[in-house]
């Protein structure tokens, strides 16, 4: 496949981009700023900034997929949904896999994650808050979108190949924790990519 990576920087991004090359993918790595230097040849680097939808659409051309993996700036959350907006209208006609967040899932007390602190406290609620705007915003969008929660701990960490899959509902341990490494997050995008399902919403875990 020819996979569209947006945010290839950040911690998620980048393990998508290594997971993809690492099948044989070839990846159109996009950054906002120049990026360090990357040799590998399947992997083609691109400057480009999402709302540019222009240019966008152009870098998007020649592509089966795209991941959209933009984190916003802290004090900047409530940009998440015009920019998820710009991102589905400039991949209009691809498969598009939105990294989002936990907030919206549910909570095994029955309400949403985001209301849930035992998996958002104070400090996170503004992010959480965004992932509920990003999700309303792919809801509205007539694009091939599919919108992928991670659960509620997500760091760097090892690549196991493994995880468990769900839906709308978050997944959690025996001892009630979250968590995932974002190498393992990015077994699970690949995956999707390859495999797509019906599921217009799903979450990983492990």
């Amino acid at each position: 496949m020819k996979i569209a990576v947006v945010g290839a920087s950040g911690m998620t991004g980048s393990r998508v981009v290594a997971e993809s090359v690492s099948r044989g993918h070839h990846v159109t790595a996009v950054f906002r700023r120049t990026p360090p230097d990357f040799s590998h040849p399947d992997v083609e680097v691109v400057l480009g900034d999402v709302t540019d939808t222009g240019h966008m659409r152009a870098v998007f051309g020649g592509v089966d997929a795209v991941v959209g993996a933009t984190r916003p700036a802290p004090g900047a959350e409530d940009t998440v949904a015009a920019t998820v907006t710009a991102l589905l209208d400039a991949a209009a006609g691809k498969r598009v896999l939105v990294v989002g967040g936990a907030g919206p899932l549910r909570s095994p007390s029955g309400g949403l994650v985001i209301d849930d602190p035992a998996f958002v406290p104070a400090a996170w609620r503004a992010i959480a808050s965004a992932s509920m705007s990003q999700l309303r915003a792919c809801e509205t969008h007539a694009g091939d979108w599919v919108y992928l929660s991670p659960p509620a701990m997500l760091e760097p960490g090892v690549r196991t190949g493994n995880y468990r899959r769900g839906t709308t509902t978050i997944l959690t341990a025996e001892d009630g924790s979250s968590g995932i490494s974002a190498e393992d997050l990015a077994v699970a995008i690949v995956d999707e990519l390859e495999n797509p399902s019906r599921d217009r919403h799903f979450t990983v875990a492990y």
